[in-house]
């Protein structure tokens, strides 16, 4: 299939005080996942649905403690299993909200993860890269010692290779160029992006950054956001803007900035992208890359193996201040 549509969903849901709670969060995403692809069926062929970051639950709770007893959950789970049901009766792949994860191999660390959920079942799991220290205490691959998993996976299905990153990643150009090296043709962005850095200028980090990854990755960009109110996800309040954009950094659909459950579908059409991936001599960025230059960015700077004990934004702050020292952009203190 050369051509489809994809849907970036972005929901206006409570967040989940516990485990129970988050039942209703999956109930409405699977009839979204209806809406999108059954709505829209006289007009547009879906093959690809995307949910937000903490769409499943947001660490709500201050300490890793409060996650593992009362919001954490292994993956596979009941919500996979009922998404993995309506993958195969719509014959479509969706990109679940990110789920608060708790790994028996690592039985004291949460991870923000999120899984490409196919017709035949989960295909790959992300887990975040880049948490939002000092605020967010879920480890990151990174923060393993011999990190055994795949940390970017990237895959090959019959609507083109896929690949997830979350929210912060995208903050940090080499996470999706890594992404694209691996063979990305869409990249999908799940995000719970707050306010003041969302869709709106002077400070529309949001849209800049989406259409930024599109064209120097020369990718397609599935990119959906919370959209939920203040009250409903405090301290914060969550600006929407739910977009795709093609591989020249245009936007295709974008939903109106500001809280709300919205729908948005636009064309991917990947034939496309190989063909101008195929023809184009100017900017070609992949192509174009002279990594043996880039010696500052082979040094460790956010030391690696060290967060995953680290249970608090304290902890978190003193690894950031250390990585200063070592940039040159603070003294170290005495």
């Amino acid at each position: 299939m050369t051509i489809y549509y994809a849907a970036a969903c972005q929901v206006d849901q409570p967040n989940p005080a516990n485990r129970e709670q988050m039942r209703s969060n999956t109930d409405r995403m699977l009839e979204m996942i209806e809406q999108a692809v059954i709505g829209y069926q006289p007009f547009h062929d879906v093959k690809l649905v995307v949910f937000p970051e903490f769409a499943h639950a947001a660490p709500i709770y201050a300490t890793v403690e409060e996650l593992l007893e009362k919001l954490a959950v292994p993956l596979p789970n009941e919500h996979t299993e009922r998404i993995t049901a309506k993958a195969n009766e719509l014959g479509v792949y969706v990109q679940t909200g990110s789920f608060l994860e708790v790994d028996e191999r690592w039985p004291d660390i949460v991870f923000n993860s999120t899984c490409l959920i196919g017709p035949e079942g989960i295909l790959a799991k992300y887990r975040k890269v880049n948490p939002w220290i000092p605020w967010e205490v879920a480890a990151s691959p990174h923060d393993i010692p011999d990190y055994p998993d795949d940390p970017f996976p990237v895959v090959k299905t019959a609507i083109g290779n896929l690949a997830v990153a979350t929210c912060y990643d995208w903050i940090f150009p080499e996470v999706t160029r890594e992404l694209t090296l691996r063979g990305a043709e869409v990249l999908i962005r799940i995000s719970a992006y707050m306010d003041p850095w969302g869709a709106t200028a002077p400070m529309d980090w949001w849209t800049t950054v989406n259409r930024c990854r599109a064209l120097e990755n020369m990718c397609y960009v599935v990119a959906a956001n919370q959209g939920a109110s203040g009250q409903k996800y405090p301290p914060f309040s969550w600006p929407g803007g739910s977009m795709v954009v093609d591989y020249d950094g245009r936007i295709l659909a974008e939903a109106s900035a500001g809280p709300g459950q919205r729908i948005v579908v636009a064309p991917i059409n990947i034939e496309a992208l190989r063909q101008e991936r195929q023809r184009r001599i100017g900017h070609s960025m992949p192509a174009q890359l002279r990594t043996e230059l880039y010696t500052a960015q082979r040094k460790t700077v956010f030391q690696a193996g060290s967060g995953a004990k680290l249970r608090s934004a304290e902890a978190q702050t003193s690894l950031i201040e250390k990585s200063k020292c070592k940039l040159g952009f603070n003294e170290p203190k005495s």
